[in-house]
């Protein structure tokens, strides 16, 4: 009988350890130059690597749909991106389109100058509009936050908010006004209730600073590194 050696061993540990992180990543490609054969190849590397979900440009939703329709990646796009300042009513045409073109799940900006201005009344009603029309279709609603450009008071008061709306995940960043920390997801996590999940997302480019905000809570990982990371 062969007795597998430890380096076999190690590697077969290595490899389970980054299957279950790429069931984590949204494979992401967010960039406003971006042709349909990126698109193509993005798709194929969700596939071939098992990640949760592509993130890409309400432009190109019905091309990954089609792409990706025979496998279990989700299809997630963005809404409001990437400054969140659009009307709601606007916000939320986009997340009909969205759905109708085959997205899964929407990441959707929150309006940060409602949030900095203490518009309480309207982030509440906005938060209400993005969950209401991803759920009626039995979509997952993750709600951009911008966390670094928030204080602590303001996090807590739109978590309170999301957690009773009831939306899917909070996402910490989209990446231009500040990225995702452990410190951050830690912030986000002590305020919501634990049915609603956390997506870190800005910056994020190496396996040590993925697995460092798995391990502070984020249970959804963004990012255009995701070859690089597993």
């Amino acid at each position: 009988m062969t007795t597998p050696d430890s380096s076999t061993f190690f590697k077969k540990e290595n490899r389970t350890l980054m299957n279950g992180l790429a069931g984590l990543i949204d494979h992401t490609l967010l960039k406003s130059n971006i042709d349909k054969q990126q698109i193509n190849d993005l798709c194929a590397d969700a596939i071939e690597n098992e990640f949760a979900a592509v993130c890409i440009p309400p432009y190109y939703v019905n091309v990954a749909a089609a792409l990706l329709q025979d496998s279990k990646i989700k299809v997630a796009t963005v809404i409001g991106f990437p400054m969140g300042y659009a009307t709601v009513f606007a916000k939320v045409e986009e997340i009909k389109r969205a759905i109708q073109d085959g997205a899964d799940e929407i990441d959707a900006v929150l309006n940060i100058s409602a949030v900095k201005d203490g518009s309480w009344n309207y982030v509440t009603n906005e938060i209400q509009s993005f969950t209401r029309a991803a759920h009626l279709k039995g979509k997952i609603l993750k709600l951009i936050i911008e966390a670094a450009v928030l204080t602590d008071e303001q996090i807590q008061k739109v978590c309170e908010i999301a957690n009773a709306e009831k939306v899917d995940y909070i996402k910490t960043s989209t990446g231009y006004n500040g990225g995702a920390t452990a410190e951050m997801v830690t912030q986000i996590k002590k305020y919501l209730d634990s049915s609603i999940k956390i997506k870190a997302s800005g910056g994020i480019r190496t396996k040590a600073q993925a697995i460092s905000l798995i391990d502070a809570g984020a249970q959804r990982i963004g990012t255009s590194a995701s070859i690089d990371i597993i």
